[in-house]
């Protein structure tokens, strides 16, 4: 079955795999039964690949609200869109709702869903960053004209959610690939190993993401290959990465940063592409 063009990401994603789509569809197995992305974030690879069968999963609660409501709401989830404004007062307003658990308990799914999406959409950057206590806490970003009710793709994201097996997940990474067999195939895409002690970026979520998870990740892969099941996983290209992965396939593949506030320290850096199998 053709895959459908207008099926793409709804929100945007700091690290998020839109331009290295070419580089990683060369190391994506031609067959499986079952796909598996553990750390869905925008899901770039996901929509791109758009599998038939699929478990997907992210820690961010509010995120994968986002995508039932798109799955199972998404005219009501269009029409909440539209009452939002691109003014800095009304953004702040809007991403202060979640301080107030009282307030924030009140609204429905498809308003969270609604909140999260113009959050997204108007924030600076659209980065996808939580505080400690797993607020919202990214400022607004002035844009002229962002696409805050992209309806065109909304409606086919959700069609395709609605034609396919799509199970989502909200839970750690390895209880959202427990029940892979082999046949399966997981692509991993965590928060990546820091190139250096400024670069972190964790936020997308409360809990963040230290070398100890790198690790527990890593023996996870362990596992699954000795249980016969092909993965892929990105990260960024750092002598710890290297190290941690060095039994397995390593390929390295070029990307554009764009996060870094300084202008001149964008550009092009090394990422891996780490797999179990030829």
């Amino acid at each position: 079955m053709k895959n459908d063009e207008l099926v793409m990401p709804v929100v945007k994603w700091v690290g998020g795999k839109r331009q290295l789509l070419t580089e990683i569809d060369k190391y994506i197995p031609s067959h499986f039964s079952t796909y598996y992305e553990p750390f869905l974030g925008g899901g770039a690879v996901f929509f791109y690949l758009q599998p038939q069968k699929a478990i997907v999963n992210d820690i961010n609660e509010e995120l994968i609200n986002l995508y039932k409501v798109i799955k199972d709401n998404v005219e009501e989830l269009i029409v909440d869109l539209k009452k939002h404004k691109n003014e800095p007062d009304y953004f702040y307003s809007i991403r202060e709702l979640d301080r107030d658990i009282e307030v924030y308990k009140k609204l429905n799914l498809v308003e969270r869903a609604s909140r999260i999406h113009y959050l997204n959409k108007t924030c600076y950057n659209g980065l996808f960053r939580v505080n400690s206590q797993g607020q919202f806490n990214v400022p607004f970003g002035r844009y002229k004209n962002p696409n805050i009710v992209n309806e065109t793709t909304l409606r086919a994201v959700s069609n395709y959610f609605n034609s396919s097996n799509i199970i989502f997940k909200c839970c750690d990474f390895e209880e959202a690939v427990k029940g892979a067999r082999k046949g399966s195939f997981i692509y991993f895409d965590p928060p990546y190993d820091p190139v250096s002690d400024t670069s972190s970026f964790t936020g997308y979520d409360k809990g963040g993401f230290s070398r100890e998870e790198q690790i527990r990740l890593k023996k996870l892969c362990d596992k699954l290959n000795d249980r016969g099941i092909k993965f892929l996983l990105s990260n960024s290209e750092t002598d710890f990465i290297l190290d941690l992965y060095r039994d397995y396939k390593i390929e390295i593949v070029q990307a554009k940063r764009t996060i870094n506030s300084k202008g001149n320290k964008r550009g092009e850096v090394n990422e891996v592409l780490v797999m179990n199998y030829e």
